[in-house]
């Protein structure tokens, strides 16, 4: 799995703005998420992190920027050809099949990236590349400890075990960046702790680059590097993980609650 991250892309917006309609919902963002690291996108619901992600993926058309993965720019390409170039995406609703198992479930992934712009590739599979996806599978299945489950149904799984088999789907692609929306969204501490640790690891391991939205703010002072914040679509603020959660400016942003996360992920990160 190993892959040196110099040799891998890493994801640059460049000035995107985003309009549907009379409403921008994100207005000149510009941010860089280099490889080998994860890189935070957090801000208060409704902040516009989808929708940025969804502009860096094709699922809805920039109104004005760019968005580049390495050398390659990607506006202009539909969501299937962004893929193949290597951006990858979980999202916040997961995307199993029930009915399949774990093992079937990741190689399904695989094996759709592998097809993509082959229309017989989705209906014959060389005995070669059968090997290869197996091979994927069964590597990103042990790296998230799935193993055990890997004959179980996706049906049958708690949450927890849900969200690693779709963080194993997209592991096990050879994508070369991963946005994750909203990966621990259902995990209890425990489970969260397990799934950061996997992240990290997978990180080092192959000098992937990850732009992580996410609202568990442990979670993202625990593996970000780096930190772009969104409020109203704007980006409001942006720097080391530490500096960022401790911004007056962010805490402002966040209010109540989620305020006081953010100032003990803050005093938790200073104190690492």
């Amino acid at each position: 799995m190993s892959r040196e991250a110099s040799q891998l892309p890493g994801l640059d917006i460049d000035d995107v703005t985003v309009r549907f309609g009379g409403l921008v919902a994100v207005s000149g963002v510009t941010l860089n998420a280099p490889a080998g690291q994860i890189t935070g996108l957090i801000g208060p619901n409704g902040a516009g992190k989808t929708t940025t992600f969804n502009a860096c993926t094709g699922v809805v058309p920039t109104s004005s920027g760019r968005v580049r993965l390495g050398n390659t720019v990607l506006d202009g390409h539909g969501t299937s050809s962004r893929a193949a170039r290597g951006l990858g995406r979980t999202f916040q609703r997961m995307e199993l099949f029930d009915s399949m198992t774990v093992v079937e479930n990741v190689e399904l992934g695989v094996e759709s990236f592998l097809a993509a712009g082959r229309p017989f590739g989705q209906l014959f599979c060389p005995p070669g590349e059968r090997k290869k996806i197996a091979a994927l599978a069964k590597d990103a299945v042990e790296h998230c400890g799935l193993t055990h489950l890997a004959r179980r149904n996706a049906g049958d799984l708690s949450t927890g075990q849900r969200r690693l088999v779709e963080l194993a789907r997209a592991i096990a692609t050879p994508f070369t960046f991963l946005l994750l929306d909203e990966p621990s969204s259902g995990l209890d501490p425990s489970e969260t702790d397990r799934f950061g640790e996997i992240l990290r690891d997978y990180v080092a391991e192959s000098g992937v680059g990850i732009l992580l939205v996410e609202h568990d703010m442990a979670l993202v002072s625990g593996i970000c590097s780096y930190i772009y914040v969104l409020d109203f679509g704007r980006l409001i603020h942006q720097g080391p993980t530490a500096e960022a959660l401790a911004s007056p400016i962010v805490l402002e942003a966040y209010l109540g609650a989620e305020s006081s996360a953010l100032e003990s992920a803050a005093e938790e990160t200073a104190h690492a």
